[in-house]
């Protein structure tokens, strides 16, 4: 069965509807409408818009053309694109009596994935007659699917900044959840400053990608957690802020004798592949007096750290040789279960505070140690040592 979509931009002319902080309803609803009709386009779904211009149009109008277009098919999908006045916060997404709730749902779980809270997904019958719906629209679309998206609260400034900043995403994820729906594949929008998270994505590898830090994306995309989704739409800084583009502020560094990519990467807690990244570099070859870039995101005295996984670890294994939790390697990883593969390479979490050291003459575990104000035990477990040998120019992981 091939579905088609009316998609209804709600209020318009005479009628502005809910207005607060910079946001004006029927603007709202018409650009969003209009973005989720050139993406269903793109991916082959017919569809069209109920007002496609600044024109006032009463509830039973709106009806009249849905019919007149599409008829009341149960293939028929309305999306009727709204925003709530008032001080609270989140989306609600109404769905009929008649239909189960697997497109609300859906489209509910897909906000969430990029950024906005949803409160609820709900029927709301009729007060005078409770088999009926609430709703004018849904009442009178019968056997439409009819669903009813209010994006979150033009009063709340938490959320008025979100709808303000990520118009696209939110439209993104009703269109990901149609194509689901009908059994379309779905191929995400290609949006200039936005990232689509792949498999085997984290926070810190894309932050990593794209000259930024993983407070910064969550930040920017109002999430509470490290966990990502496949397919996920992600924000990223403007690289036309004058903060990016102040190259005075960017870490600079001098090549001296005796330095090597490795080195420098290690110094500013970052990678020799981000360096070349970010330098444009086709070799590993340094000039004394070269001037690098440093990755913004990298701190000195902070080591990337990763792991590679052999036989017989496990994750409760690894957090406890790291210093750190399963679910803190699980996020920062994307791990959706416990299960490893030898060979794997884990990212592990920042929070965990470690540095490379460098072993000189005179050195012995002891006196780093102590130095450190570790244990040896400690360091040879960090370092999978199995005896107290160590030799001049041998590197070590010591936790700081």
């Amino acid at each position: 069965m091939a579905y088609k979509v009316a998609i209804d931009a709600a209020a318009g002319g005479s009628d502005s509807g809910a207005t607060g902080n910079g946001i004006i309803e029927k603007d709202y609803t018409l650009s969003i409408s209009k973005y989720i009709s050139e993406r269903l386009n793109d991916l082959g779904i017919e569809n069209f818009l109920i007002r496609d211009s600044d024109e006032t149009l009463s509830d039973s109008q709106r009806v009249e053309i849905i019919k007149n277009t599409y008829g009341t098919g149960n293939n028929i999908i309305v999306i009727s694109n709204r925003l709530n006045s008032g001080n609270d916060n989140g989306a609600e997404i109404m769905y009929p009596l008649r239909s189960n709730s697997r497109l609300a749902a859906s489209i509910a779980g897909n906000l969430e994935d990029v950024g906005q809270t949803v409160i609820k997904y709900y029927q709301l019958r009729n007060s005078d007659d409770t088999a009926l719906d609430d709703d004018y629209l849904i009442r009178n679309t019968a056997n439409n699917q009819t669903i009813v998206i209010d994006y979150g609260y033009v009063g709340n400034e938490s959320d008025a900044n979100i709808l303000k900043n990520n118009y696209k995403t939110l439209g993104e994820a009703v269109v990901k959840s149609i194509a689901d729906y009908a059994g379309v594949t779905y191929t995400p929008a290609n949006l200039e400053g936005y990232y689509v998270v792949q498999k085997g994505d984290s926070l810190w590898s894309i932050a990593s990608k794209n000259n930024t830090s993983v407070n910064e994306l969550k930040k920017l995309n109002n999430l509470s957690s490290n966990t990502l989704q496949i397919g996920q739409l992600l924000k990223l800084p403007n690289s036309n802020d004058s903060e990016n583009n102040n190259t005075s502020e960017k870490n600079i560094y001098t090549v001296v004798k005796g330095d090597s990519l490795w080195a420098i990467a290690n110094k500013y807690g970052t990678s020799v592949e981000e360096l070349k990244k970010a330098n444009n570099l086709t070799s590993n070859n340094l000039s004394i007096g070269q001037t690098l870039i440093i990755p913004s995101n990298s701190v000195p005295g902070q080591t990337e750290i990763t792991y590679t996984v052999k036989k017989g670890d496990s994750l409760w294994a690894i957090a406890n040789k790291y210093d750190t939790t399963v679910d803190k390697i699980k996020s920062v990883n994307n791990l959706s279960s416990n299960t490893l593969q030898i060979g794997q390479v884990l990212i592990i979490p920042s929070s965990s505070s470690f540095t490379n050291y460098t072993v000189v003459k005179g050195d012995s575990l002891w006196v780093i140690a102590n130095r450190y104000n570790t244990t040896v035990d400690n360091i040879k477990k960090l370092n999978g040592l199995t005896s107290d040998n160590l030799s001049i120019g041998q590197k070590l992981l010591l936790p700081i």
